[in-house]
């Protein structure tokens, strides 16, 4: 009865949350017939599902032969990560590897049959991967290949290398990320579903990967803590305690909050990058790819910010909540309204003595400006009393029905496994 409380304290979730389960999620999420494909891509498409529901659903939905294309890429850049993850691997085979792999897409047999990892199956069939790899367009090919040569060589590097200067971890970030922004964005000018411009402007491609990643390192330092795993810059946390697992420590609540925050203001900086991005967007399908990650995300910050709760356990979005950005990030005048309404509740939020207010205020007026709300997205939650008495009714005959259809949801606000 817990969730039927919350989801009554917000009926806009409720909403959505029937919407959603009535058809709308064809509208974001089209699915797609597994029997159009060849073997080797079936086996592609069924690895994708088992390695990443959240981002099986939104790569299934995107257009023509750039479905194929992200897929691919996906799945090579998982076998990737899969070899950096895997800590039974020895350094001196590990480093070789991560900076050769890319070479591997163009040797028919090799496989890696010695991975302890959960999602070894990316390596153990990789021939499978690389032969559909080889089936693509040599456009397609070229940045994928280019891609995965840059993160194994960014991944060898910070192996044995802490994140030490905010440089540092925009660096890190890159990497893992930003690399991935960029390619994405080649793909999709390859594909020519989007203007030349779109893959060119690798700055605002990077800044789109960044603010995704930068927001899952500061939503996960409990559970990066408890697996021995430390990615908040050195710079910034020693300026409040002496070691980053201290700020877990009830008398240091004060000083770590003050830490979590400025790094969510400097996450926020990528958010004008960030709009201007999306606004290039031509194709409703790389559109909604690319928004709902990043509506999540400045959702997930507001939650964040200021909240002491981020070192004590999880914080997290509300099912219902992720639904309705699904839903509504649909176009350029929803994105800018959602993001207005999140940017809004962290400067209602920012503490006076905070000692990053100043900046925090700043970079939330630049997003205001990019961002102000006009037209009937400026009120996006008002609703029909008539339509939220019924569905609060049907919420509360079918309140278990709707928290199993709303676990893809929480499955795609979780999406920071890559």
């Amino acid at each position: 009865m817990e969730l039927l409380k919350k989801w009554l304290g917000h009926p806009e979730d409720i909403y959505h949350l029937l919407r959603f389960k009535m058809g709308g999620y064809r509208a974001v999420m089209p699915r797609m017939d597994p029997d159009s494909l060849g073997l080797g891509l079936r086996t592609c498409y069924r690895y994708l599902n088992q390695t990443s529901r959240s981002f099986a659903a939104v790569i299934q939905a995107l257009d023509g032969e750039l479905r194929h294309a992200v897929c691919i890429f996906y799945l090579v850049l998982r076998a990737l990560d899969t070899i950096e993850d895997d800590m039974t691997i020895s350094l001196d085979v590990k480093v070789p590897m991560l900076i050769e792999f890319h070479s591997y897409l163009y040797q028919p047999e090799w496989k890696y049959m010695e991975s302890k990892e959960k999602h070894r199956q990316v390596l153990e069939d990789f021939p499978t991967i690389s032969m559909e790899f080889r089936n693509l367009a040599k456009v397609y090919q070229d940045v994928i290949s280019d891609i995965c040569h840059k993160m194994g060589v960014g991944m060898a590097e910070f192996l044995e290398k802490k994140v030490d200067s905010q440089s540092e971890w925009d660096r890190y970030c890159h990497y893992v990320a930003g690399l991935v922004g960029i390619g994405l964005s080649r793909l999709f000018s390859a594909s020519e579903l989007e203007d030349p411009i779109v893959g060119q402007d690798t700055e605002l491609a990077n800044s789109m990967g960044l603010f995704l990643q930068k927001t899952n390192i500061i939503r996960d330092y409990l559970e990066d803590q408890m697996e021995g795993r430390e990615f908040w810059p050195k710079e910034v946390w020693s300026r409040y305690t002496k070691k980053l697992s201290d700020l877990t420590k009830p008398e240091n609540i004060d000083m770590a909050v003050q830490c979590l925050n400025e790094l969510i203001t400097n996450a926020l900086r990528h958010v004008p990058d960030v709009l201007t991005y999306l606004s290039r967007l031509k194709n409703q399908s790389v559109f909604n790819f690319c928004a709902i990650p990043q509506v999540m995300a400045i959702a997930t910050l507001a939650a964040c910010y200021n909240n002491k709760q981020v070192f004590r356990g999880v914080v997290k979005i509300r099912k219902g909540q992720a639904v309705t950005l699904m839903m509504d990030a649909t176009n350029m005048q929803s994105v800018k309204a959602i993001m207005y309404q999140y940017v809004e509740e962290i400067y209602q939020k920012i503490p006076s003595t905070d000692p990053s207010s100043n900046k925090t205020q700043q970079i939330i007026a630049s997003i205001r400006a990019m961002s102000l709300p006009n037209g009937p997205m400026a009120s996006r939650h008002h609703y029909s009393p008539i339509y939220l008495s019924c569905a609060m009714l049907l919420a509360a005959l079918s309140w278990q029905y709707l928290s199993t259809v709303s676990k893809a949801a929480e499955e795609y606000v979780q999406a920071g496994e890559n």
